[in-house]
């Protein structure tokens, strides 16, 4: 008892202080040093992956509003040729300046159809460029999962081998650390 209050040791301060007053042995030290660096890495990789699935869901979203331009320009078309159809049937009923007016406005609707047409194809081929773009980040964005979830499984055997000293372990944290960065460079490289 301390002249401060009451103070209890817990099991593993004894060994705590005795590491801080004397250093630990390198393999804790090592482990220490390996775990940290590995969840350095592990964060970097969680950001970037977190950064890809939102790049996804932005490319999505655009894909999504380019796809209803194209049906909105794809509905007036349809407007459109509803009304030369109407005037094609007005120049069968006409005749003289009423059938010549009609005329002209099936040459009208059929230029304007040609234009719409044009901006509606011109909307959908950037709806599926979004999309493909979309899908692009998604499948990099798994990558990054992979890479992360590698390194925690590495981070945890890391902890488990710290925790019972047995050196073999150590395969098996420096296989998935490795794995892990080998998925997180297929991250980065987009394969």
């Amino acid at each position: 008892m301390s002249g401060h209050g009451f103070h209890v040791h817990g099991p593993h301060d004894h060994e705590v202080e005795h590491v801080a007053q004397h250093g630990g042995d390198s393999f804790t030290s090592r482990i220490a040093v390996l775990t940290a660096v590995l969840s350095t890495i592990g964060a970097i990789f969680g950001y970037l992956g977190g950064h890809s699935q939102n790049a996804a869901l932005i490319y999505k979203n655009e894909a999504a509003i380019q796809k209803t331009a194209a049906s909105n320009q794809w509905n007036y078309y349809q407007a459109k040729s509803n009304k030369q159809n109407l005037a094609e049937l007005s120049i069968a009923l006409t005749s003289g300046e009423a059938r010549e007016r009609y005329v002209q406005e099936v040459e009208r609707y059929k230029r304007e159809k040609q234009e719409i047409k044009v901006d509606a194809e011109k909307l959908e081929d950037l709806a599926k460029e979004a999309d493909r773009r979309s899908d692009q980040e998604m499948h990099v964005h798994e990558r990054w999962a992979m890479a992360t979830t590698l390194l925690q499984i590495a981070i945890a055997m890391a902890a488990i081998t710290l925790l019972t000293r047995k050196r073999w372990m150590l395969f098996g944290v420096y296989g998935a650390a490795a794995l892990g960065v080998v998925a997180g460079a297929a991250g980065y490289l987009h394969l």
